[in-house]
């Protein structure tokens, strides 16, 4: 199966890009497996896939072989995760603001803001509406 998977991840469809490279960065077994998989998650959060996106936060978050840390990086696209639906990203933005963590000031409006989106996110699906935490980014 994980070689139909890396065929359609290598012909560009995104959806097995984003799953395969999850795969390979948390339980393929050598570090170019899972520096493999960090590309292909960086490739699909690039065309738009809000789970590859959150993954690429973690990654410029807490760094990894082939990718150094990069706070701006992690916000930038835990940004574009949580406005794509995903929750955890949304999250995450919550707790960096209300904690002042990923190099984004101590604002508990701003993770107010990111909570409930996260909360709408969770109950109703995406709103299309922007938070205004990242509006004013």
């Amino acid at each position: 199966m994980l070689r139909w998977f890396k065929r359609c991840a290598d012909a560009g469809h995104v959806p097995a890009r984003s799953l395969y490279g999850r795969v390979l960065m948390h339980r393929g077994i050598s570090p170019r497996d899972k520096s493999t998989g960090a590309r292909y998650v960086l490739q699909a959060a690039q065309q738009g896939d809000r789970h590859a996106q959150y993954q690429a936060g973690r990654i410029y978050e807490l760094g990894c072989s082939q990718y150094q840390p990069s706070v701006h990086h992690a916000v930038t696209w835990y940004a574009r995760a949580g406005e794509n639906g995903h929750v955890r990203a949304a999250e995450r933005l919550a707790d960096a603001y209300r904690r002042g963590e990923l190099g984004l000031p101590h604002d508990p409006a701003r993770a107010d803001e990111w909570q409930r989106w996260a909360r709408n996110l969770a109950e109703d699906g995406p709103n299309g509406e922007t938070p205004v935490a990242l509006a004013t980014h």
